[in-house]
C-alpha cells in the first residue's frame, strides 16, 4: 500500500489548501479515500439518526503534477485513511510559498501523511520543511460505509442565493433561535424562516432558478415535476450546522444548489470545475 503525490504549481497548491480548509470547518475527522484518479473527503454520518454527512470529490490530475498510488490489492486498488483535516490544513498553510510539495503515506511511530516542502531561499542552501500528519488506516471491511451517496429523491431542487448573502442572513438568525426552516419551490423561490414564541422572521429570495436535473444523473426529477410549482417543500434544520457549512466555504463554486426532501433532509451541492462538495443536513423535530 503506497501513496505519493507532488504539487509544483502554486495555484494548485493554494486551491488544494482551500479545499482542505473548507473540509476542516465542517468536521474534526473524516475519511480520505485515494483512488488512481480521484481523492475523496468523506464524512459518513447517519442522516436517519440526525448525523451530518459529506462527500467531497477531487480529480487528482487537476492538483498533482505527480501522483502514484498502489491500493490494498490489485482488485481493490484504493486506500482509505481516517485523518484530521484541521491538522492537514495547518500543515498545508505553512508551505503555501513552497517551490514544491510532496505528500507521501509513511510509517513512523504510526501511519502518517508526510508533507515535505522545498521552500524558496536567497542562498544556495535549500530549506526543507516536513510535517507528519497522523492517520489511521481504515480496514477493507469498513469500506462499504464510505461509498458515494445517491442523490436523494428530492421534492424541490433550487439554486442557492449568493453564499455570502445567505451567510449574513443565517448569522443574524442564529442569535434568535437554534433552528431554521428552509423552504423552496420549483418557481425559484426560497425562504429562510425563524419561528419562536417571541419572534417570527422570514427572509425571501426570488427568481433563483431551478437546476435541470436529468440525463446522466440518477435523479429523474419525477417527484419535483409532478408537484405544483408554487408548493413549498420545507425542512427544519439545526442552524449551527447550516452556519458551519456557510462559514467554512472556501471552494468558490461556480454553481451552488440545494435539494429538499420535505421534512426529511437538505442536500447542499457546491460545484467547481475540479471539485464537487455534497453536504447532507437532516431535519430536526
Amino acid at each position: 500500500m503506497k501513496f505519493r503525490g507532488k504539487i509544483i504549481d502554486v495555484a494548485c497548491l493554494n486551491h488544494f489548501s482551500r479545499v482542505v480548509t473548507t473540509i476542516s470547518r465542517l468536521t474534526k475527522t473524516c475519511v480520505l479515500r485515494l483512488t488512481p484518479d480521484h481523492l475523496f473527503f468523506i464524512l459518513s454520518g447517519k442522516v436517519s439518526n440526525g448525523g451530518v454527512s459529506m462527500w467531497c470529490e477531487l480529480l487528482q490530475v487537476n492538483f498533482f503534477d505527480e501522483y502514484q498510488m498502489d491500493g490494498v490489492s490489485s482488485e481493490f486498488n484504493e486506500i482509505c485513511l481516517e485523518v484530521s483535516p484541521e491538522n492537514l490544513s495547518r500543515a498545508l498553510k505553512t508551505v503555501q510559498s513552497a517551490k514544491s510539495v510532496k505528500i507521501k503515506l509513511t510509517k513512523k511511530h504510526c501511519p502518517c501523511l508526510t508533507i515535505t516542502a522545498e521552500l524558496p531561499t536567497l542562498s544556495s542552501i535549500s530549506r526543507v520543511v516536513t510535517h507528519d500528519v497522523p492517520v489511521d488506516v481504515v480496514p477493507r471491511s469498513l469500506w462499504h460505509e464510505f461509498k458515494e451517496p445517491s442523490v436523494p429523491d428530492f421534492d424541490v431542487s433550487i439554486y442557492l442565493p449568493p453564499l455570502k448573502t445567505m451567510k449574513n442572513v443565517v448569522d443574524r438568525m442564529k442569535n434568535l433561535s437554534n433552528f431554521l426552516v428552509m423552504e423552496a419551490n420549483m418557481n425559484g423561490d426560497m425562504n429562510l424562516k425563524i419561528q419562536t414564541d417571541l419572534v417570527s422572521v422570514t427572509t425571501h429570495f426570488r427568481d433563483l432558478g431551478n437546476p435541470p436535473w436529468g440525463g446522466d444523473t440518477s435523479q429523474d426529477g419525477a417527484a419535483s415535476q409532478s408537484r405544483d410549482p408554487e408548493d413549498m417543500a420545507e425542512v427544519r434544520v439545526d442552524i449551527r450546522k447550516l452556519q458551519q457549512f456557510l462559514v467554512g466555504q472556501q471552494v468558490n463554486p461556480s454553481r451552488a444548489m440545494c435539494n429538499l426532501v420535505h421534512q426529511n433532509v437538505v442536500h447542499l451541492v457546491l460545484l467547481h470545475e475540479d471539485v464537487s462538495l455534497q453536504y447532507f443536513l437532516p431535519a430536526v423535530a
